[in-house]
């Protein structure tokens, strides 16, 4: 059975158009990968492992976009390694602020592909919401991310450069682990991460790199859908904390709202959180439930949510998210009485269910409302558009 969506995700990676300048962008390699790109370049190989060692500190400690401000390495290789090398960062095509202080960038890469990235500011923490695709395929159905065709994957390089850029807006360089505004990761951006798993791996080791971006991986979250297949590998390989986009606790409900239920059901998804490796009560898995007036938001529904987490003896938290209107969407929110009383059920049977206040609705930042310019539109709406123009 072929995956709900416009394109049924293949684990072979797509190969991408080279840079228009011929160039080697680093941001995203790993300390191996930038060492033989060096050394590919024509670098003498003991040269490469040092040089490597060092453009790694002033990359991701010292947040350098310019091989001359690397005052350790000879002023006269900087134009050597400027013409081979890259230090990228997406181009912004729109940066937003919303009137709660949360912040939204429009992205573009160098073939074209717009994408998005949220940073979202509270009092004790300042969390960014990062993308792995350009688009998505699971057509979530309350989600207007959901509604864009799937692009291509983002490349580790890309996934990286996100967290870059929003150290550059912030001014947080050198980096330091006390006093930074960023201090969280979630991946919930565009897309599936578990469907971009290497890229997203390979991303996430960078940023938990000490000696660069150094992040911990308990202040990074990665959120899912629910590709079963995966979990165990993003357990093992990744380590990071787990969310899973639930939404919904019978199958009827799930099928229609996240229609991956209909390839992996949720008995399957709510075992695979079972055996995730490194879930415990001090790192619970959270399960993120959009709040949908008449859809999923009945006492039934939430008593069935604590069986289940019940049943499966899950270390669980319940994040209850107001559902976030766009033009077209196919629900309503629920009421603010149905989303406490949902709440009180799961918070008597000792579970957590705090409700997440809605941030960036006024610049569409706020969570499943991320859909950019990579929506592209057809040739035949272009032409029904210059049809209807000349009248």
């Amino acid at each position: 059975m072929p995956i709900p969506g416009h394109i049924d995700p293949v684990p072979v990676a797509r190969p991408l158009p080279a840079r228009p300048d011929g160039r080697v962008d680093l941001i995203g390699l790993s300390r191996d990968q930038l060492r033989a790109a060096l050394a590919e370049a024509g670098m003498e190989p003991r040269q490469a492992k040092l040089r490597a060692k060092q453009i790694w500190h002033w990359l991701y400690n010292r947040g350098a976009t310019d091989f001359a401000a690397m005052t350790d390495i000879a002023k006269a290789q900087a134009p050597w390694l400027a013409e081979r090398f890259a230090i990228g960062r997406p181009e912004v095509v729109e940066a937003q602020v919303s009137t709660d202080g949360t912040r939204k960038w429009l992205l573009r890469s160098p073939d074209g592909q717009d994408y998005e990235a949220v940073f979202i500011p509270d009092a004790d923490r300042g969390t960014l919401c990062v993308s792995s695709q350009v688009g998505c395929t699971l057509n979530c159905r309350f989600c207007h991310t959901g509604t864009m065709r799937l692009v291509r994957n983002l490349t580790a390089g890309e996934i990286v450069g996100q967290v870059m850029l929003a150290r550059d807006a912030l001014g947080e360089w050198p980096s330091q682990p006390e006093g930074r505004m960023l201090t969280n990761i979630v991946m919930m951006g565009m897309g599936e991460p578990l469907y971009n798993f290497d890229a997203v791996r390979d991303a996430l080791a960078v940023v938990m790199d000490g000696d660069g971006l150094a992040l911990s991986k308990r202040r990074i979250t990665l959120s899912t859908s629910g590709v079963v297949p995966m979990m165990a590998r993003a357990g093992a390989e990744i380590g990071v904390n787990l969310a899973v986009s639930l939404h919904a606790v019978t199958k009827a409900v799930r099928d229609e709202i996240v229609p991956l239920n209909r390839k992996y059901g949720i008995e399957e998804l709510l075992q695979a959180c079972a055996d995730y490796p490194g879930a415990n009560n001090a790192r619970r898995i959270t399960f993120e439930y959009v709040m949908l007036d008449g859809k999923n938001d009945s006492d039934d529904d939430a008593r069935e949510l604590v069986r289940l987490i019940r049943h499966y003896r899950l270390p669980a938290k319940v994040n209850l998210i107001p559902f976030n209107p766009w033009p077209g969407a196919p629900y309503a929110c629920s009421p603010p009485e149905r989303i406490r009383a949902f709440s009180n059920i799961i918070f008597e049977a000792g579970i957590s269910a705090p409700t997440r206040t809605p941030r960036g609705r006024d610049i569409d930042a706020a969570c499943g409302q991320l859909k950019t310019a990579a929506a592209k539109k057809t040739r035949a709406e272009l032409d029904r558009e210059g049809e209807a123009a000349l009248g």
